[in-house]
């Protein structure tokens, strides 16, 4: 009865069947990793909004690297902007979807060291390769408070770089890159700028402000995970329903068989019968 079972059909099926379980399962709880990961990342951001500003430098230093558990953290630092050395960031979107470029201008401190400052998003301006017009930093010493960033890269930002820019434009932040351009020390990562003390003249035009990072939405990764689970289970499912269906088809082909060798057996036996008869 289950010799179909042998089958090349039968066998392919199986084999995709005990391939697909495990499949799926380990999506699913790739989705569920990525759950977590998102959840970790809005309580970390949330943790750090909420936490007291600190200067810059406490957080970060000359040549080194943000640590992570303080991305996002409000810092401050206190200078005067150099717009001399001033550069765009391009391919950045606002909220809306518009394309443009983050503003970022450095600002020295009474030590000499600077810290990058992204003051915000401008719009793109007709011609790509010339750097748009941006309203200057305000003069003297100011003390600018934002949320502290790490610097990018191609694996963060999914952004290549690209040789030929055009002079005061880049394609991604890093502190490093701007010290070596601008032959002094900076802090590592940026600081994304939420205030300015003392504030801009009223009427004096501005990058618009960066919005604050998204911390409460968690995606759809658990319900992804969820429904793979939930088609590794139906795969054996699924195969035992077909199996049944081949089973009951077997079997109805077998009694067919029956029926039609029982009427062809008597079919003989009446033959002679009927010829007594007429002779």
């Amino acid at each position: 009865m289950y010799r179909f079972l042998l089958s090349r059909q039968w066998v392919i099926l199986t084999l995709v069947a005990l391939l697909m379980v495990p499949a799926f399962t380990w999506l699913g709880f790739w989705q569920l990793n990525r759950h977590e990961q998102r959840v970790e990342r809005n309580d970390l951001i949330a943790a750090s909004l909420a936490a007291p500003a600190v200067p810059m430098a406490d957080l970060s230093s000359a040549g080194g690297a943000v640590d992570p558990d303080d991305r996002y953290r409000p810092v401050t630092a206190t200078g005067v902007y150099d717009p001399g050395h001033e550069v765009v960031v391009r391919h950045r979107e606002n909220d809306d979807g518009a394309m443009g470029y983050y503003v970022l201008t450095p600002l020295v401190r009474a030590d000499g060291s600077a810290v990058m400052v992204n003051r915000g998003w401008v719009a793109a301006g007709r011609e790509v390769t010339r750097v748009p017009e941006v309203a200057a930093p305000p003069g003297g010493e100011v003390t600018v408070t934002g949320r502290l960033m790490a610097d990018e890269s191609t694996g963060s930002t999914g952004i290549r770089e690209r040789s030929g820019l055009p002079d005061g434009m880049v394609m991604m932040i890093s502190s490093q890159e701007r010290a070596d351009a601008m032959g002094v020390p900076v802090l590592g990562g940026y600081l994304e700028l939420t205030a300015t003390d003392p504030a801009p003249a009223d009427g004096e035009a501005q990058p618009a402000p960066l919005p604050e990072p998204d911390h409460t939405g968690i995606g759809a990764h658990f319900a992804y995970a969820v429904q793979w689970w939930l088609f590794a289970a139906g795969v054996p499912v699924g195969w035992v329903l077909l199996l049944r269906r081949e089973v009951q088809d077997q079997r109805r082909a077998d009694a067919k068989a029956a029926a039609g060798g029982g009427d062809g057996a008597g079919g003989p036996a009446r033959e002679p019968a009927a010829a007594a008869g007429a002779s």
